[in-house]
């Protein structure tokens, strides 16, 4: 999803090298520091991600491999060729108990093996030696492209009279292109600005809020749906295999104050998804 947005908005005078499996994996250090050295790009941006939260459960090593030892090959391949990274991490380093929206400088908690696995991808790269880094934790992502809750919701909608969506669970939807808009709007920082920031849309909601936006502008649109009733549940009455934090609301003021840029609020891109992708 978010790879395909980065490229779709990609500014004219950068030129994108796609890398992806099973040509280049980010895992095998040797493949990317071969690769990178011809290639010699000004800017490695890493959307790749091991990103099944549940199945992390049961596939740690794959999780380690994938969320924490690429990015730390990608580092080290950067600093090699003076390259700058840009690394996408999650809201769920932290462990939810703050209750207020997290900063850059929070503490990590990771509750879960996915999460640990990428919090410990961000560690990877602040001790590989790379200064020119950005790490940009992001937040509950959709968009064209990858299974993402929008597209379950609006399937779920047409199909069934009740849906019953977790309602304890707390955060920010991000819409894969305003996202990418960050991420070009980082790269075209000068070199005082490197560091850890967080990207998500503006404000915050739970799943169950969530749903029953995705539902009402979908009716709004005129969508046909057979959904009558939406029903709040606690997460302990949706068992899943992972722990998720309770309240993940990302602080967005540094980047912000770094970029300059308008974050939309989660309604709004919400809108602009629906409308381009749900015809």
């Amino acid at each position: 999803m978010l790879a395909g947005a980065v490229k779709r908005i990609c500014p004219e005078h950068y030129h994108i090298v796609p890398l992806d499996l099973p040509d280049f994996d980010i895992t095998d250090y040797d493949l990317v520091c071969n690769t990178l050295v011809k290639v010699r790009p000004d800017v490695i941006m890493n959307c790749a991600a091991y990103t099944d939260v549940d199945a992390c459960e049961s596939e740690r090593d794959r999780a380690e491999q994938v969320n924490a030892r690429g990015p730390g090959n990608l580092a080290r391949a950067a600093k090699l060729i003076g390259a700058r990274l840009v690394h996408i991490s999650t809201d769920f380093v932290f462990d939810g108990e703050k209750g207020l929206p997290y900063v850059e400088e929070d503490p990590v908690n990771p509750l879960s093996v996915y999460a640990e696995s990428k919090a410990s991808g961000e560690k990877a790269i602040v001790e590989s030696g790379l200064a020119a880094y950005f790490i940009v934790r992001t937040s509950w992502l959709y968009g064209p492209g990858g299974k993402n809750f929008v597209d379950t919701i609006t399937r779920l909608a047409k199909e069934h009279d009740t849906l019953r969506v977790v309602s304890d669970q707390v955060g920010c939807p991000t819409y894969t292109e305003d996202l990418a808009q960050a991420l070009w709007s980082l790269v075209s920082l000068h070199d005082t600005h490197y560091g850890i920031y967080h990207y998500a849309n503006e404000g915050q909601c739970s799943w169950y809020e969530f749903a029953q936006e995705i539902i009402s502008q979908l009716r709004k649109k005129g969508d046909s749906l057979t959904v009558k009733n939406t029903i709040a549940i606690e997460g302990k009455d949706y068992p899943q295999p992972a722990k998720r934090p309770a309240f993940s609301v990302l602080s967005t003021e540094k980047i912000r104050q770094a970029t300059g840029i308008r974050i939309p609020f989660w309604q709004e891109s919400l809108k602009s998804y629906i409308r381009r992708n749900h015809q």
